[in-house]
């Protein structure tokens, strides 16, 4: 592996213990060069669910900086991944999100692939075309519980880790089972390392997320939460153990404030956990109350949410009767394309099982507070002024934790670039 070039082994080297990144790092176009080098390309990438593409033909794309990338469900419906680019000239091939193809026509020359990547038409060329040399280039695909994992390297990391952490915990929620009720997508005006911050972290919750903190107890870090506070989710851990083990579920995380993730210590970048709800609050909803059907397997509203997340584009918050995910791809130093999806039951029926004004607002609101948030952050960090402060040791444990992973894969088999984890002292 070729080594870095000396500045930026200097700007990596150049985060003080315990502190955000240094400025450079959210603006930096050589580091982001890096970045897509080191983890976009070098790992493991949400892509979207396994029903968006139920039959043979069905296709979904998507774009990792200024790499189109197309998925599509084979003649066996086997779900399989290329480039989305011609080997002729280099033509994108198929240019919408999403739909379904007899086969895979280019539209500059009319080159022709079939539903398993293979050259089958090259009209107009020599005799002596070795079509078979000139499918489309195929990408590593995992199908997971439902969802559709890619890899852009050539030696991806080894995926079945997540698969039986993933499968384990996500079974109940039936995502298999699910559709989307709603996409939307938002251009965020900020570099994809700041949207991770802020998601790995609730310490701006209360003063930016009121109905976000009237269902979790993410505010409330055990050792540092009142007693009263404690209590409560003492009772709910208790009133819930029981009866959710009779739904072959259990709680995972059973103290208050975000789960530890990711944890650079140990290299891992995805994790699964289960944790209780506010009393009163069946659902990641506005009022607390159900919004749709039960999913999966579900046979009680009373199950808390289950949260997914794998690094470095992955979230959902899963509750008994929908879930929210999200999948983040960068396009540029300072602009994250996030897409968001509400899911429910695939049998469910909008305006009759569901209504999109009462299922949406919770996390739609949640979701652009964010982006606002993180939007203006990158005004800020842009700006010659920024140096970076100190972490809440209280707060913040798990942004640290995210600076030390993301430099721990930027140097990459290198020296230990994880650094000290940040102490957490009342």
């Amino acid at each position: 592996m070729s080594p870095l070039a000396p500045e930026l082994d200097t700007l990596l080297g150049s985060r003080r213990d315990g502190h955000g990144l240094p400025r450079a790092f959210y603006h930096n176009d050589a580091l982001y060069a890096l970045e897509m080098q080191k983890i976009w390309y070098g790992g493991w990438l949400f892509a979207g669910f396994a029903f968006e593409m139920p039959k043979p033909g069905d296709f979904l794309t998507f774009t990792v900086d200024s790499t189109p990338v197309l998925l599509i469900r084979d003649d066996q419906g086997e779900v399989r991944a290329f480039h989305n680019v011609c080997r002729h000239r280099g033509t994108q091939l198929c240019r919408t999100d999403a739909g379904h193809v007899r086969a895979i026509v280019c539209p500059y020359h009319s080159w022709t692939y079939s539903r398993q990547g293979d050259l089958i038409a090259c009209q107009g060329m020599h005799d002596g075309v070795d079509k078979s040399a000139l499918g489309l280039r195929r990408l590593h695909a995992e199908v997971c519980a439902g969802l559709i994992y890619v890899s852009l390297s050539e030696a991806p990391p080894d995926f079945a880790p997540l698969r039986a952490e993933f499968e384990a915990a996500a079974r109940p929620q039936g995502f298999d089972r699910a559709k989307i009720a709603r996409i939307t997508d938002y251009d965020v005006e900020s570099n994809w390392k700041l949207v991770w911050e802020n998601n790995r972290e609730c310490f701006h919750c209360v003063g930016r997320h009121p109905q976000y903190v009237k269902a979790n107890f993410d505010v409330y870090e055990e050792e540092y939460a009142s007693d009263a506070i404690r209590q409560k989710m003492a009772a709910a851990v208790e009133r819930t153990q029981s009866k959710w083990a009779l739904q072959g579920i259990a709680i995972t995380h059973t103290h208050g404030g975000l789960a530890p993730f990711p944890d650079p210590d140990h290299d891992l970048w995805f994790a699964a956990d289960r944790t209780v709800l506010v009393e009163g609050f069946d659902t990641e909803s506005m009022d607390g109350q159900r919004v749709a059907p039960l999913m999966g397997d579900y046979r009680d509203a009373d199950v808390g949410v289950l949260r997914m997340r794998s690094m470095p584009n992955f979230w959902v918050h899963a509750s008994c009767d929908h879930a929210v995910a999200a999948r983040l791809l960068p396009a540029g130093p300072r602009t994250t394309k996030v897409r968001a999806y509400w899911l429910v039951r695939d049998d469910a029926r909008e305006g009759e099982d569901y209504q999109l004004d009462q299922l949406l607002p919770f996390w739609q609101l949640t979701n652009e507070q964010d982006w606002d948030i993180c939007k203006w952050q990158q005004k800020g960090v842009d700006s010659i002024g920024y140096q970076p402060g100190p972490l809440s040791q209280r707060k913040e444990y798990n942004v640290d934790a995210f600076i030390r992973w993301y430099l721990k894969q930027m140097h990459s088999g290198g020296r230990d670039a994880a650094a000290r984890p940040l102490t957490r002292v009342a």
